[in-house]
């Protein structure tokens, strides 16, 4: 194994020969901090403006995406005006002497319709099952009876409309589930 070793001379020499050479006057060495130090400032001044365009874009977003809740619904609104409209006819027709029942009971029919084709033009959609397969996903059994007609886990009868919204479920239907047919010996 061989050692060697230095002596204070010959490792002044390799230490000199590593560092930079001194440039004459000093005078680039500062014009290089000056212009790091420009540079520093400048890309510190482009952060703070993308931070504050950042932010101006987040605030912007927020508030328009509170304006688009808040108006979102006007245009179903505008659609249903008009029936709101005719049923306050229907109404001041029923509470005249004389009142026609069959024709206010034709009126408030053709209101109707009205505001279910204004809202199934925004996406709404009545869920009526009847005669089909129970599906608890859509239906909410409210009770079970038998049916010569109607086949076992069908739906009997509709108690509520359900709903869907643009195939998302708003409200279950409720309905009466068919047991089947009744048994030979039950008495009617």
């Amino acid at each position: 194994m061989a050692v060697f070793a230095m002596n204070s001379s010959e490792t002044k020499d390799a230490e000199d020969s590593q560092a930079p050479e001194p440039q004459k006057g000093g005078a680039p060495l500062a014009e290089q901090l000056a212009a790091a130090k420009k540079e520093a400032a400048e890309n510190h001044d482009r952060y703070l403006r993308a931070m504050a365009d950042l932010e101006n874009f987040r605030r912007r977003t927020v508030r328009e995406k509170e304006e688009l809740r808040l108006f979102v619904s006007s245009r179903l609104l505008e659609d249903l005006l008009p029936a709101l409209d005719n049923l306050a006819l229907g109404l001041a027709s029923a509470r005249q002497p004389r009142a026609d029942l069959k024709a206010l009971s034709g009126g408030v029919e053709l209101v109707q319709q009205q505001l279910k084709s204004a809202l199934a033009a925004h996406g709404l959609k009545e869920i009526n099952p009847v005669g089909q397969p129970f599906d608890p996903h859509q239906h909410e059994a409210i009770s079970h009876e038998p049916s010569p007609d109607i086949a076992a886990e069908h739906v009997l009868k509709v108690v509520r409309t359900g709903y869907v919204l643009n195939g998302r479920l708003l409200r279950p239907a409720s309905v009466i589930v068919s047991s089947g047919k009744p048994a030979e010996g039950a008495a009617s």
